[in-house]
């Protein structure tokens, strides 16, 4: 199929992007890398009158880095953050998940926030926005406002952002020292679309865990963060035993979907098995991390 017919504007600027937002309104969609939203037009899954093309505004490229934390604009391409030395310090969970995030020439062309804003419910970026505690901040032509990651997500494509919002950037505070991550996902085939994913960072202080956030996609309507099972592990020391039963409680309340790619019973069962490899290698790499005393925020790339 052919898209819909719709107008096209190409603008230079941030502030560019949201006027135009706020003249279209409603009918109009933002376009940075495409990836995700020009297939959707083509088989007409949506229908904007309008498109506002920001790949080409040089002050929504950046990829910064501020006392170790991460801010990435939204022309920034996955390609860019996942090979940027200091994303990957500051924020090595979505780095690796970036790299999982389809073929090359798609993360050449995607950006990190493009498909954030996307909010597929089986995409790997957004499980790793969410366990990293990504804020997301809003932007219209009257100013901006910051919108944590667990109340941006609201349903199968759908966000917190408002018809004249756009997601200018996303900014992640850095993991302490002696934190290890993992992100894992189970697809059919290399770089195919994943059906379950999970995200895992743990921090580990004298043999415990002080800190851990776990987070899947695949099961539900939106990324999902398990805060309950954080809270029972935190505290803890890590066993192999605690992993399995983290994860079985982790997944126990899980009514996921069904579609072409399997069964909700059957991601049900897959993602018990990802999110309790995520925690394993999460702790092995935080164990490994702190013994070496290294500084590079947990990331064992």
């Amino acid at each position: 199929m052919k898209a819909p017919p719709f107008g096209y504007r190409r603008v230079d600027s941030a502030a560019e992007a949201v006027e135009s937002l706020r003249e279209f309104g409603d009918e109009a969609r933002i376009l940075a890398g495409g990836q995700s939203l020009l297939p959707m037009l083509n088989i007409r899954l949506a229908s904007p009158s309008h498109l506002i093309d920001i790949g080409r505004a040089g002050d929504l490229r950046h990829i910064n880095t501020d006392n170790g934390s991460l801010v990435v604009g939204a022309a920034a391409t996955q390609w860019s953050v996942e090979n940027d030395s200091g994303a990957g310090g500051s924020a090595p969970l979505l780095t690796e998940a970036i790299g999982r995030a389809g073929q090359v020439p798609i993360r050449h062309r995607g950006t990190v926030v493009g498909s954030i804003a996307h909010a597929d419910p089986s995409a790997e970026i957004p499980c790793a926005a969410l366990a990293q505690g990504a804020t997301m901040v809003a932007a219209t032509s009257t100013g901006e406002r910051a919108v944590p990651a667990d109340e941006f997500f609201q349903g199968p494509y759908m966000t917190a952002l408002a018809d004249d919002e756009m997601l200018r950037e996303i900014r992640i505070e850095r993991w302490p020292d002696g934190t290890g991550h993992a992100f894992e996902e189970f697809s059919h085939s290399h770089e195919s679309w994943p059906v379950v994913t999970a995200a895992a960072l743990v921090h580990l202080d004298q043999g415990s865990i002080q800190r851990v956030a776990i987070a899947m996609s695949g099961v539900a309507g939106r990324p999902l963060r398990a805060t309950a099972v954080e809270q029972e592990l935190t505290g803890q020391a890590p066993t192999s035993e605690l992993v399995a039963d983290a994860a079985q409680s982790a997944t126990a309340d899980l009514e996921p979907f069904s579609d072409v790619f399997g069964s909700g019973t059957y991601r049900k069962r897959v993602a018990g098995s990802v999110v309790r490899r995520a925690l394993t290698t999460a702790i092995d790499r935080a164990a490994g991390d702190r013994a070496a005393g290294t500084n590079n925020g947990g990331s064992a790339r």
